[in-house]
């Protein structure tokens, strides 16, 4: 979702690549469905793990969750976003992924308009 995100935020002024530390076998259709309604498309998408190579090659790299562990080498700067995790509020299905969906875009706005923003000197 983050990388969808992303892509539609920054309007073709980032790069960004999407993997896991755990990937599934496929897409979660509910992550998809919500990306869709703010018209974002990654239903050609599939799920890859993250690899030395693609860490190498990072400026940056966002973690999502409480879970996802991941060694970044050195010299690239690493962000930890512990998303809202609505379920623990008993909110499932659709309505748990449009609150995870919005809670990651809102995290994706500010981190567009930092690095947007001139350095400071």
């Amino acid at each position: 979702m983050a990388a969808g995100l992303m892509r539609q935020a920054a309007a073709g002024e980032v790069v960004a690549l999407s993997a896991g530390t755990d990937p599934g076998e496929k897409l979660n259709a509910l992550s998809v469905a919500a990306l869709a309604e703010v018209g974002i498309d990654i239903s050609g998408g599939v799920p890859k793990p993250v690899d030395a190579g693609l860490l190498a090659r990072a400026d940056l790299v966002v973690i999502l969750g409480r879970e996802a562990q991941l060694n970044v080498p050195d010299g690239v700067r690493a962000l930890w976003w512990e998303t809202d995790e609505p379920s623990e509020r008993g909110i499932e299905g659709m309505e748990r992924m449009r609150l995870v969906r919005d809670d990651i875009a809102a995290r994706v706005r500010a981190l567009v308009a930092e690095l947007s923003s001139p350095v400071q000197s």
